[in-house]
């Protein structure tokens, strides 16, 4: 078989923050790599860390030591201006909560990333990034007036229209019913099958982990790997 490069590489990783006892470190010896278009999860209980290292991964919060190589560059010898353009370049990312602009109705908010690249074509792609997740008929609709489900398809059109060979996504069915979120789930697959992005996923639900390609299991701040069997409908 042949070896395909290396998306992310993780070593050493540790993060560590001051609270009112002293020193608390939240991850510490972290180290993993993932190949290009590989789908992980990362798993652990509440306050595990796992949404720290997503954070992290995706150079909005920095680690206390060890390095981060994203498709070979190291993400925290970028300044903070060279890893915003990172990821605008390189890197969508799907919340929990949606982060849609509320001042921006469904094809502005997907629009942007694409206008921030100076994309001339950014309309014509984000009205067909939509109708792709099922929206065609709300492109001009507020997120106010948009369901969970509504939103989180902007959010997952917003985070792909863009084509990135990274996408993270943290808790993306938290907010959302278990009908509603299992729809999102299959299209999020879906879409990052379609175009071979790497994913990394945090998600307390098993059975979402156990879609991945593999399970990262973080506890007690340490990170434990497992295979687990893709079966994506």
């Amino acid at each position: 078989m042949e070896s395909r490069r290396l998306a992310i590489e993780v070593r050493h990783l540790s993060k560590r923050v001051a609270d009112a006892t002293g020193e608390l470190t939240i991850l510490k010896g972290i180290d993993f790599t993932a190949q290009a278009g590989e789908t992980l999860a990362i798993v652990g209980a509440s306050g595990s860390g796992k949404s720290t290292l997503l954070g992290i991964l995706a150079g909005l919060d920095t680690p206390s030591g060890g390095k981060i190589l994203l498709d070979g560059i190291d993400i925290f010898e970028l300044d903070e201006d060279g890893r915003a353009k990172f990821r605008k370049e390189r890197l969508g990312f799907v919340f929990q909560s949606f982060q849609l602009l509320a001042h921006l109705n469904a094809i502005e908010n997907v629009m942007l990333p694409l206008e921030l690249r100076g994309d001339k074509q950014a309309r014509l792609k984000a009205e067909s990034m939509l109708e792709r997740v099922g929206l065609s008929a709300r492109l001009r609709h507020y997120p106010k007036y948009l369901s969970g489900g509504e939103q989180q398809r902007v959010a997952l059109a917003r985070a792909f229209v863009t084509e990135p060979p990274l996408l993270f996504a943290d808790e993306p069915t938290g907010s959302l019913d278990a009908v509603t979120g299992e729809a999102i789930i299959q299209l999020m697959f879906a879409l990052n099958r379609e175009r071979g992005s790497t994913l990394v996923l945090v998600t307390h639900d098993l059975s979402i982990a156990a879609r991945c390609s593999r399970t990262l299991t973080i506890a007690a701040g340490c990170l434990h790997q497992e295979e687990a069997t893709r079966a994506i409908a």
